[in-house]
């Protein structure tokens, strides 16, 4: 699937080549707000760092190891979003994200977790679980898998590095019997 439609202003295209460019420049101005939290922004300083790792996506895709796409917003990139590998043995992935300042409390976000989440991981896939691993503190990131009904199933301490100190992350589960995969809507535990 090389597009999926969130809304009128909104849509994921997965990402290719010819969006290196704009994506660095998104970087490129949105550089000091996204290295609060994501730690590969000083290797980002060339758009050939970006082109190397749209690459790295399109090869992941060719292994059957996910898909990476790009969030469009009014016709500009608003940021990017996709699997960091897929365990098919026990049928689980991980999802990142990142989401350029001028973006933020649109619902872009949710609506591209939710849509990848329905359609590719739970949908597709037909994987069991996804989680998301974000900052104690990075509030934003984690309001995500929390609007989604995502369960916080723990704390890993010191578990990145960013920059000149560690960061401990939430991690956050969500199985596919909790996800109503015909919906998008999160079946109500009683």
């Amino acid at each position: 699937m090389k597009r999926m439609e969130l809304s009128q202003d909104a849509h994921l295209k997965q990402l290719e080549m010819a969006d290196a460019e704009e994506m660095f420049r998104l970087t490129e101005e949105n550089r000091g707000y996204l290295r609060q939290w994501l730690p590969w922004l000083d290797a980002v300083k060339r758009v050939e760092a970006t082109e190397n790792f749209i690459a790295m996506t399109i090869r992941q895709d060719d292994q059957r190891q996910g898909k990476h796409y790009g969030i469009w917003y009014r016709g500009r990139l608003a940021g990017t979003l996709g699997v960091h590998n897929i365990d098919w043995n026990n049928r689980k992935t991980s999802i990142g994200y990142w989401l350029a300042a001028g973006y933020q409390g649109k619902g872009l976000m949710t609506e591209a977790v939710a849509a990848y989440i329905d359609q590719l991981i739970f949908g597709d896939w037909n994987l069991n679980k996804v989680t998301i691993a974000a900052a104690v503190g990075n509030v934003k990131s984690r309001a995500i898998p929390e609007r989604l009904s995502f369960q916080l199933e723990g704390i890993i301490r010191s578990n990145e590095w960013l920059y000149d100190h560690f960061v401990d992350h939430a991690v956050y589960g969500l199985l596919k019997a909790e996800w109503d995969v015909k919906s998008g809507l999160l079946i109500e535990k009683s």
